[in-house]
């Protein structure tokens, strides 16, 4: 399971770093693509093609804009000796990733977040909206 969140800041060259804790989860193999809320997903190769089944399995009614969104700017890398990914522009530029970034684990994939978004996203979570998604877990 992957938890925790890390700072970076993303360099010259469009790359961040993979803390090493994820890497160990997630393998040498990872597929980045567009997420949900402005973030970028990072999963691991087992569950890419997971991912890739389930949206496979729907009708073409059905997944069509799925597959649009999720796999036309996806790619697979492979971290370097220090842990970093190259990220396609196409990627950052729809996360808005630019300086600051923010790499959380969010139980069975990573996210890569621009740190000021994160910081965003968080400061609307209200007590109400987290009690409601308790009330689904029964907690």
């Amino acid at each position: 399971m992957l938890t925790g969140e890390y700072n970076y800041a993303i360099d010259a060259k469009g790359r961040v770093t993979i803390p090493q804790k994820y890497r160990e989860d997630l393998g040498d193999r990872l597929y980045i693509t567009k997420g949900l809320d402005g973030c970028l997903f990072v999963l691991s190769e087992q569950q890419w093609k997971e991912f890739e089944g389930k949206i496979g399995d729907l009708p073409l009614s059905k997944a069509r804009d799925l597959q649009r969104f999720f796999f036309s700017g996806a790619c697979d890398v492979e971290p370097d000796k220090q842990g970093r990914v190259l990220i396609p522009q196409s990627l950052r530029d729809y996360a808005g990733l630019s300086k600051d970034v923010t790499v959380i684990g969010a139980a069975v994939r990573a996210e890569i977040w621009d740190s000021a978004r994160w910081a965003e996203y968080n400061a609307r979570r209200t007590q109400q909206s987290l009690e409601a998604a308790m009330d689904l877990l029964g907690f």
